[in-house]
């Protein structure tokens, strides 16, 4: 394995798409220049009797540029095909240049050939897949066109919502995370990478027997310990996080007329399976006394999806971390595994506005844990992940599945109930979960929050073996 470990994003994930609202080139009124205030135009679902079929949710389509037209105004219907492209971008300036595909040159006339006209107005909305100079995407309004370069059509533009390109549709559904599409950026050195995917497809010392669509970070480090006469006792953690995430996306566009849609979310979930051990005497935490964060490996993947016609660009950031909280009084050797599923992100109402999402269900296996002083100590194998659209976050937050001991005594026991204790003992598994919304997912077109809203933090936790007194069993390792 290499200490560096990048890997290739799918051609879906690097083509570039475009979705144009009102692109006529003659446009002129409030559908082509905006509103007089300057608010983004939206399409009135009122206008449109009949009703309209859910949008489908899918991954993009392998090898294709997915691109679609908005047109708003227009009985809230949602965009169509399109062939146009995003050729440049600057996120900062908001310039972008618009290009077309190139029609066969017609034959030479002695009648004057009318100028073709230019494929984008101001008022027209670009939604775009990663593109040169916007690698998490692009939702932008024209607000000027500034004229025709040797690539195309330059314009100017400022932020935009998805509401004026799905209108007055519905959509809903989970789409996984193609895991051989995710970076993987090592932030220590004993850092393993597998995956493994559709078409038999695996990668790193354990694809080959992983579930398909799964990604592992293997890890092993030195933890910081206590030195006394005798000198330190070496105190180690090792694991892995094993992860098939999903993107859970829906809209509800019914009575947009009122300008927001009725709901809409965002989040990310999928399975969770986690295994990890700690030995010796560790002495484990910040000069301010707060547990101490070893993050391990930054995971990052801009997966396109794609509703309906209107593919929309997810900005996932993952970092996997170890914490530990030890106070260099016990000589500990635990180890558990974890396994369950997980859901973080938020949820719309029109009537209750934005809601966290925060789910965890997890348990865990049976566990050895062995002390040889009193004192106490918490571990967590856990991931930090950010989810947001074409480049904007939207949504922190963190699941950290632990186990926690605390001795008084002398004691080895496991969660089968067999023991051998001087004193009391007990472990447990549990799982914290925390994070915050944030105002960026105004992007759904719904009003913006002053401050972020936090998720939590929630906690569930569970007793995996204890004891008192003076118990002489056989003690099982898991």
């Amino acid at each position: 394995m290499r200490k560096t470990a990048t890997y290739a994003v799918l051609p879906a994930l690097t083509a570039a798409s475009l979705l144009v609202a009102g692109c006529s080139a003659g446009s002129s009124g409030p559908s082509a220049a905006g509103s007089a205030d300057g608010k983004e135009p939206v399409a009135a679902a009122t206008r449109n009797p009949d009703p309209q079929p859910p949008l489908a949710v899918a991954s993009a389509p392998t090898g294709a540029t997915p691109s679609a037209v908005a047109t708003p105004k227009a009985g809230g219907k949602p965009a169509a095909k399109s062939s146009l492209k995003v050729a440049e971008f600057d996120k900062r300036s908001g310039r972008a240049v618009i290009s077309r595909p190139t029609a066969a040159t017609p034959p030479k006339s002695k009648e004057a050939t009318p100028k073709p006209a230019a494929p984008i107005a101001v008022g027209d909305v670009i939604a775009s897949a990663p593109a040169p100079g916007a690698p998490q995407g692009v939702l932008a309004r024209v607000t000027e066109v500034v004229g025709t370069t040797g690539k195309g059509t330059e314009v100017k533009t400022t932020r935009a919502n998805l509401g004026s390109l799905l209108g007055g549709s519905t959509a809903k559904g989970q789409v996984p995370v193609d895991p051989s599409a995710v970076k993987v950026e090592p932030l220590a050195p004993k850092v393993k990478v597998s995956w493994a995917k559709t078409g038999g497809l695996h990668f790193g010392p354990e694809g080959a027997r992983l579930p398909l669509g799964s990604l592992r970070v293997d890890v092993s480090a030195a933890l910081p310990t206590v030195k006394g006469s005798a000198g330190s006792v070496d105190a180690s953690a090792s694991g892995f996080v094993q992860l098939a995430p999903e993107v859970d996306f829906s809209y509800d566009g019914k009575g947009l007329a009122s300008g927001t849609p009725g709901t809409a979310s965002l989040s990310l979930a999928g399975d969770w399976s986690s295994q990890w051990e700690l030995k010796g005497r560790a002495a484990a935490s910040t000069t301010d006394g707060k547990p101490l964060r070893v993050p391990f490996a930054k995971l990052h993947a801009d997966p396109v999806i794609q509703v309906g016609a209107v593919p929309v660009v997810v900005n996932l950031d993952l970092t996997c971390y170890l914490q530990v909280d030890a106070d260099g009084k016990v000589s500990v050797d635990v180890k558990q595994k974890v396994k369950g599923d997980f859901r973080v992100g938020g949820s719309y109402n029109r009537a209750k506005g934005w809601t966290p999402i925060a789910k965890a269900r997890m348990n865990g296996t049976p566990v050895t844990a062995t002390a040889t002083a009193a004192g106490k100590v918490k571990v967590s194998l856990g991931a930090e992940a950010s989810i947001g659209l074409y480049g904007s976050v939207g949504v922190t937050g963190t699941v950290a599945p632990y186990l926690r001991a605390e001795v008084a005594g002398t004691a080895t026991g496991a969660s089968d109930g067999t023991a051998s204790a001087t004193g009391r003992w007990a472990a447990f598994g549990g799982v914290d979960l925390s994070g915050a919304l944030w105002t960026h997912l105004d992007i759904f077109g719904t009003p913006i929050f002053e401050r972020s809203i936090p998720l939590g933090p929630l906690n569930r936790e569970w007793k995996l073996a204890g004891g008192k007194g003076t118990v002489r069993t056989p003690t099982k390792r898991s």
